[in-house]
């Protein structure tokens, strides 16, 4: 399957918002304090902040069956393990070559679900922790940027206003599965790590929140489900040394189908498409909106009465200015109910 990286052209010669520039008001590369001898420097530090995008909420998240069906007072302990590979696309005028990147995520996730007003709703906190690293290649010499710390929290509401009244476990358990759909609200809260010195930050310094609608289908031992959304971002207005970064919504839309084995065993197949996202840094856009498909595989296996494990791999089909990056991921799961 052949997959397209593409890149659009600048009028200033420069891949993204940090390339160094000559407007009034902008940071310039040897204004930045990164370096100012040693633009390849502050270049591969770029490279590592649009890789360290990739841990922001930028709606690449694979989610399938998240507007399943469930019963009320069900409680989800969630542990995630993820790494992303790839590369990074530069100006081609520059030293560097072979820039690759690897970000390691953990996270830990609470997740409980609810009566409200009759249907089922639930409540989610996951705090994620970073790890990530650039390497490339100046002239002949190995360069080398690292990261680590405590990502923004994560806060995610989800009702399932339609197919999904509130029943207890037992009561579940009886019902015929139907066609669910639901709405979710995720807000990211600036938490992380972050210090305007730093042009490389795990924290963003700024909320995200992604208004989300979907639908899931039963088909006897299949099941589909869909949905499409977007990122809404706030300003970071203390973007390295008090300037002022924006990023125009990213829609995003995916679906998944899969196969249920038995009860808690199931494959799905996941595509998902995002665009937008351009940048502006002081107000002065920078024409490197995003369009990306990606696509991957995700297997759910119960280990025990309550706990079960799922393990992810995504990759990119064709990426414009984003998203050339491989993720393998595993998950554990622990399900009790209220007594």
């Amino acid at each position: 399957m052949e997959r397209r990286n593409q890149r659009t052209s600048r009028r200033d010669g420069g891949p993204s918002a940090l390339r160094a520039r000559q407007d009034p008001g902008l940071p310039h590369s040897r204004n930045l304090g990164v370096l100012p001898d040693r633009p390849w420097a502050w270049a591969l530090l770029a490279a590592a902040f649009v890789v360290s995008c990739v841990g922001d909420a930028s709606g690449q998240e694979m989610e399938p069956r998240a507007y399943s069906a469930v019963p009320i007072d069900t409680n989800f302990l969630i542990a995630n393990y993820s790494r992303m590979t790839g590369s990074v696309s530069l100006d081609p005028s520059l030293p560097i070559t072979g820039v690759k990147a690897s970000i390691n995520t953990g996270i830990l996730a609470y997740d409980r679900t609810f009566d409200l007003f009759g249907t089922t709703a639930s409540a989610a906190l996951a705090v994620p922790y970073y790890n990530g690293e650039v390497s490339g290649e100046v002239f002949t010499e190995g360069k080398e940027v690292t990261r680590s710390g405590l990502g923004d929290f994560r806060l995610r509401f989800t009702d399932n206003f339609i197919g999904n009244p509130a029943l207890s476990a037992k009561a579940f358990a009886e019902r015929k599965p139907t066609t669910t759909a639901g709405a979710s609200l995720t807000v990211v809260a600036p938490t992380g790590d972050y210090d305007p010195n730093n042009l490389v930050n795990i924290g963003s310094n700024r909320w995200a929140f992604r208004p989300d609608i979907g639908v899931s289908q039963p088909l006897g031992d299949w099941f589909a489900d869909a949905a499409v959304g977007a990122w809404l971002f706030t300003d970071n207005g203390n973007f390295y040394q008090g300037h002022v970064r924006g990023q125009a919504p990213i829609v995003v839309a995916q679906t998944h189908g899969g196969y249920n084995f038995r009860p808690g065993l199931w494959l799905a197949a996941d595509v998902i498409y995002y665009s937008g996202g351009e940048t502006t840094l002081n107000g002065v856009a920078d024409h490197d909106a995003q369009t990306v498909w990606r696509y991957g595989f995700t297997l759910s296996v119960p280990l025990t009465q309550g706990l079960s494990a799922k393990f992810a791999w995504a990759t990119w089909l064709e990426a414009h200015n984003n998203g050339t990056y491989d993720t393998i991921g595993v998950t554990l799961q622990y399900r009790w109910f209220d007594p």
